[in-house]
Parts: C-alpha cells; structure tokens; sequence
C-alpha cells in the first residue's frame, strides 16, 4: 500500500475536487464508496451548516472523506457602503431571475474558527486547504484529532511552503483546472503553470505525496500523472458532469460543450480569478468594468446564480469547468471512477 493510501486510509489514489457551492453529500459518499477520497467543500458555510452536512455525511458513508475550506488571506473586504454601488451594477441580472437587490448583510463569510470548531466535531479523515499555508495551531489541532491535512500548490514554491508548514499531502493544481486558481504566494494570474508542467517539479521539490489536479478526466490522465511522480489524482469536471454531482442540466450541457480552448480564467463572478465557460454574465460584468473585490462580488453574484440555478438558466450561472471538460463523457459517479481506476 503507497504512502498516499496509508495515509488517507483509501485503496484507490482518486480524490474528488471540493466544490464551493457545488459539492453533494451523494456525490461525496460516492466517491468514498468507491475506495476514493471524496471530498464536501464548505465555502460560505457556518457552523451549524457544517455540523448539518457532516452528518449527513456520516449516514451516507462510513468511509474517508475531506472536507474543504478556504483560508483567509488577509485582503477580504467587509461589508462597507460600496455594498450598495455594487449591487446596483448587478441589477439587471436580478431582474433577469426576478428576485430583489439584497441589502447590506453583516458579514460576507462566517469566521475561520467557527469553521474550524464544527469541523473539529465533525472529525473527517481529512481537511483539505486552499488559499494559504495553514497556520501551525490549525495543523496541530486536525492532527490532534487524527484529521489529516491536504493543501493547495500552483507553483513549486508554494508547495515546499507546504510542505514546511506541516501539511500531509500536497495537491499540485495546474491551470487547466476549474474553478478558482488557487496561488497565495504571487498573484494567480503570475501562477498559471500547467499540471504536467507543475506535478514533476513539486514531486521532485517535497517529500510528501503529491496529487495532481487539472486536465486529468479519464485513465490517460491518470497514467500520465502517476508517471510523473504523482502518488494520485484529483478530479473535479468529470465527476462534476455526473448526475450525483449538485450541478444542474445547463451546467452539465455546458461542460460537454465548452472545447478546451474556450474556457476562460475570469473575475467576473467571484472577484478572484477563476476558470469556467464565458457565458453571456461573465461577459456581460467584464465588458461593464466594474467588478466588486472579493468576497463582495461573490456574494452578490451568489444571490442571483443561486436563483438562476434553481431555475436551469446557465447564462446566469457559474459554469466552471476545466479544459478537460470534452473528456467528461460519464454520467454517474461509478462509470467515472471505473475508467480512472483503470489507469493506475
């Protein structure tokens, strides 16, 4: 058994990505079921919401799984009165789903500890991490309570400053991924290596496993990363186009229908750059030149894409993606793990 399963106590080297707004409780416990991490993304969740998941969790699977937050970097913006001046340059796609401009709320996210202290409770196999090195209080506290901790990489350096600061396992995410780019050291737009570019250089620069994430959809993927020097793979987009997944029909339709040459890196949507299809929203904010900072545009565009979601209107949504999106041919969670089982 390699160090990566020993580890993380799975019998296949695949891991589900962690989707912010788009993770599934059936999607997580499929993957687990399967004999991989599967992993719940808890951005935006306080913790009665975390505490609530969990155990759902829990009465989904008796396996390993991750969960996932975002660290604080130190440059979100509270609530101010630029709230309102934002929200008014968004108005039209409120309109669009019929639902009102919503007023100031008194915080954007929910506190790093409150986060920390449900996920103590909750005591998944694993916490994984993005945006940051997690400080030593919070490594000591998750390997206090037998919680492994998984963190985020898109440069060498950032993964020996990982490594450094304790972390278990190292996810190497290549800028073919979708979603949010991840970088904490320079800026993400500075950070944009290639995961076959990116996976033997961090494997040669820690000592600790390595996962490689991006471009990876099928058991090609697979082979390839392992030869590279990865112990496993991350999967996002395959597993996010599978009826398990939260995403809805005109999620999935855009998935395998976006070529990899037509996915774009934006900050339309969130205030931070992230990948997916540029869809008549995120060209309609970035032709309007105003795009609040994050978390504010996150959260103002979060209230229309939730209703947009609700009601299958993909103009309206966050479609990400990666460019691996035409290679995601499978419907269900099962079919998907099969074929990149098949390349280890």
């Amino acid at each position: 058994m390699s160090e990566l399963h020993e580890i993380l106590g799975i019998r296949h080297p695949i891991l589900l990505g962690a989707f912010g707004g788009l993770s599934s409780v059936a999607l997580t416990a499929a993957v687990s079921e399967a004999g991989g991490l599967g992993a719940y993304g808890l951005y935006g969740y306080d913790g009665a919401r975390i505490r609530s998941t969990a155990a759902a969790l829990r009465e989904a699977t008796d396996k390993p799984f991750a969960l996932n937050i975002w660290l604080p970097t130190g440059d979100e913006v509270p609530p101010g009165p630029q709230h309102a001046v934002f929200a008014q340059a968004l108005e039209p796609f409120y309109e669009a789903v019929d639902v009102p401009v919503p007023p100031r709320p008194e915080r954007y996210l929910p506190t790093l500890d409150e986060q920390l202290d449900a996920i103590w409770d909750a005591a998944p196999a694993a916490l994984s991490v993005v945006y940051g090195v997690p400080s030593a209080e919070l490594v000591e506290g998750a390997h206090r309570r037998g919680i492994r901790v998984i963190g985020t990489a898109t440069t060498v350096a950032e993964a020996v400053a990982l490594e450094a600061g304790g972390v278990d396992v190292v996810i190497a995410s290549g800028a073919e991924a979708a979603g949010h780019r991840v970088s904490f050291l320079r800026a993400a737009e500075e950070s944009l290596v290639g995961t076959f570019a990116l996976v033997p250089q961090v494997a040669d620069a820690v000592s600790i496993p390595v996962v490689a994430a991006g471009g990876v959809a099928d058991r090609r993927g697979v082979a390839a990363a392992l030869a590279l020097g990865a112990s496993g793979v991350q999967v996002g987009t395959a597993f996010l186009a599978t009826q398990e997944s939260a995403a809805n029909d005109a999620h999935r339709a855009a998935i395998r229908a976006t070529a990899a040459d037509e996915s774009v890196l934006t900050r339309a949507m969130s205030g931070r750059l992230a990948r997916g299809a540029r869809n008549r929203t995120v060209r309609a904010i970035e032709a309007s030149g105003t795009i609040a900072p994050f978390p504010v545009q996150n959260w103002l565009t979060g209230r229309f894409r939730a209703a947009a979601g609700e009601q299958n209107l993909g103009e309206l949504q966050s479609l990400w993606l990666g460019q691996a999106a035409p290679l995601a041919q499978f419907d269900t969670a099962d079919e998907v793990f099969a074929e990149l089982v098949a390349g280890v």
